[in-house]
């Protein structure tokens, strides 16, 4: 009987302490969400795209289903603009209206290939535009290519990614953290210049340069020069948007073709190119 006492005893001392160390255990803490994943189809002329989306960090896919180059610009409309009078207004040439910013959103892939971006949508109006306008001079915008939509709701608590290279956009050039490797990177951009800026990444095709890649852009006669694997599309000054890459051993080059405030030039002619080669 004493034995029988002294188990039970045991084994009531026992659950008594996993009690307390239960009790005495931190509670787990909440997980940060991660960014509402969208995938945008594009093809020659138009967008695939939700009509809405939550706020906060949209991790956008574009997937490009057309034979041509095409990215997707998010621009947020204010003073109740529609996408109607943003079309309108682009029919005139300079600068977008104040009412209309550009914020980011994945740059052009190659053709049936995919790009990515994360930016932050703050709730309101929206398009996604198609800036590009080669072959042909003529923007894809003016062929449809505009998508109208909705960002609704209170901003989740998904932080921005983690990125391991920093570049700067400035008047006229990039400025990297630190120098391109081969293997899985995920860039921060941030654009501390005076005017909208964009970084368009591509590889050369062994034995060209960028001036080939430029020019077959202007007439795509045979095999591409170089293959586009994306970026950060037109981003106004102060944002910040992140994009990843695989990269591989070969020169890669960031050019920005956004048109110059002043003269409209297409940055890369005032010198907003930068090459790198990747061992």
């Amino acid at each position: 009987m004493r034995a029988r006492i002294t188990y039970v005893a045991a084994v009531g001392v026992l659950a008594a302490l996993a009690a307390c160390a239960s009790q005495e255990k931190p509670a787990a803490t909440a997980q940060p969400a991660a960014p509402t994943a969208v995938t945008i189809h594009a093809k020659d002329f138009a967008y695939q795209a939700p009509d809405s989306v939550p706020a906060g960090y949209v991790a956008f896919t574009l997937v490009n289903d057309g034979p041509d180059l095409h990215h997707a610009t998010i621009v947020k409309l204010d003073s109740g603009k529609t996408a109607a009078d943003l079309e309108a207004a682009l029919k005139n040439p300079g600068p977008l209206p104040g009412w209309a910013m550009p914020i980011g959103g994945p740059n052009a892939p190659a053709p049936g290939q995919s790009a990515n971006a994360t930016l932050s949508l703050a709730p309101g109006s929206y398009v996604m535009i198609c800036f590009v306008d080669v072959p042909g001079g003529v923007p894809h915008f003016a062929k449809g290519m505009v998508h109208p939509f909705t960002v609704y709701g209170t901003a989740s608590n998904a932080p921005a990614p983690a990125a391991d290279i920093d570049l700067t956009l400035v008047d006229y050039g990039f400025q990297f953290s630190k120098p391109l490797t081969a293997g899985h990177h995920v860039f921060s951009v941030t654009n501390h210049g005076p005017q909208p800026h964009e970084v368009e990444l591509v590889k050369l095709a062994p034995g060209k340069t960028v001036q080939d890649f430029l020019a077959w852009l202007q007439k795509p006669d045979g095999p591409p020069p170089a293959a586009p694997i994306g970026g950060v599309a037109f981003e106004s000054p102060g944002r910040t948007t992140s994009f990843s890459a695989d990269l591989t051993a070969g020169t890669y080059v960031s050019i920005c073709f956004v048109p110059d405030a002043k003269d409209g030039k297409p940055h890369f002619m005032h010198g907003m190119m930068n090459t790198q080669t990747v061992e």
